[in-house]
């Protein structure tokens, strides 16, 4: 993962960029930095979109560890964007090219550089929202690999947020014996099953245990459990709906936890823990280049879980919303073109044109 660099200055003026900046837990203002360029092996790319991450709102609320990170810092992964500028010895990216990126942390920016690497060029006639949310197809594919699924599998995904619907989406494809999942709202059950689940239940509260819910119908657990929530306790949840010799796949839960993992459990089911990021930079580029292919080939629908909209400028309200538990709020996205900052957005709806190609070269 790379930070682009930013050179800051105290106020907005002629050749400066709006950049979103976490001072501390809690709190992301909008500071200014000088627009950057591209250095050699680079790339410059005019950022449309960025989505609110989960990862993000962990960061946002202090959920991740000390050593992992540091305040103030920058925050925004989920990127689509047209690159504008490329540095010498930089062969096959073009100005004017749409791209969706990967691996480049604090993007929450007018303008940012990166790696040619980091990049994936998609159709210009696809709308670029859309495109931002590939970024996360690698890691979901990489899951779903190594779960193993197959038509003799019971698979369970717990939660249907923006990532938990994107897994619905490819765990279908691999046609499991039964495709379960819960979530505490019937906004996103809903949706799941347009996705393909085949069963869906709704959790009373986010302490009750999901065995509670679903053991009635399966009592033996699942041969693939994915928590995708936030909270580091799920995968503690996620453990006792697990069946003998089941593979627990880490997409969620891999925030810090209060409970104890009973590893004896673990062992004596005979659990597979795995990660969901690939290992090698190879597969990375493959699967991002797949994933690419599926959701503008129509497989995957990126567009359906986008709830909101705000403009770069008003970023500390787009995370107090993205912040609630709610059914009607799923992905939460930011428009980094401030031309756009306009009011077009105020009323809370998403304007058709975001669904549009992007007229821009």
């Amino acid at each position: 993962m790379e930070v682009p660099e930013m050179e800051w200055v105290d106020q907005k003026a002629e050749g400066t960029q709006q950049v979103a900046v976490m001072e501390t837990i809690g709190k992301i203002d909008i500071k200014y930095a000088k627009l950057p360029h591209a250095k050699r092996g680079q790339i410059r790319v005019d950022v449309k979109w960025v989505g609110i991450c989960g990862s993000d709102l962990e960061v946002y609320r202090g959920a991740r560890t000390p050593e992992f990170l540091s305040y103030p810092m920058r925050l925004g992964h989920e990127v689509a964007g047209i690159v504008d500028e490329v540095g010498p010895d930089v062969v096959g990216l073009q100005v004017g090219d749409h791209v969706a990126l990967r691996y480049v942390w604090g993007a929450f920016a007018e303008y940012i550089t990166c790696d040619p690497f980091s990049a994936v060029v998609l159709p210009k006639e696809f709308p670029l929202m859309h495109g931002s949310l590939i970024e996360i197809t690698p890691t979901i594919q990489t899951g779903m690999e190594r779960a193993e699924i197959n038509q003799s599998k019971n698979v369970l995904i717990m939660g249907q947020g923006v990532s938990g619907l994107q897994l619905t989406q490819f765990a279908r494809l691999y046609s499991p014996r039964n495709l379960v999942v819960t979530d505490l709202f019937d906004e996103k059950l809903e949706i799941a099953k347009e996705f393909g689940a085949t069963k869906t239940y709704k959790i009373p509260s986010e302490d009750t245990p999901t065995m509670e819910v679903v053991g009635q119908d399966f009592p033996d657990g699942f041969d693939v459990v994915i928590p995708a929530r936030l909270e580091g306790d799920s995968v503690i949840d996620a453990l006792d709906a697990c069946a003998q010799n089941a593979k627990l796949i880490m997409y969620g839960g891999i925030g810090k936890t209060s409970k104890t993992m009973d590893f004896f459990k673990m062992h004596r089911w005979r659990v597979d823990i795995l990660t969901t990021e690939p290992k090698r930079d190879v597969d990375n580029h493959q699967l991002f280049r797949q994933g690419r292919d599926m959701v503008v080939n129509g497989l995957i629908n990126t567009e359906k879980t986008v709830t909101n909209v705000f403009p770069l400028s008003k970023i500390s309200d787009a995370f107090d919303l993205r912040n609630q538990t709610r059914g009607d709020v799923i992905h939460v996205m930011i428009d980094c073109d401030v031309t756009h900052d306009d009011g077009r957005y105020d009323d809370g709806h998403i304007p058709d044109v975001v669904n549009e190609p992007s007229q821009e070269e």
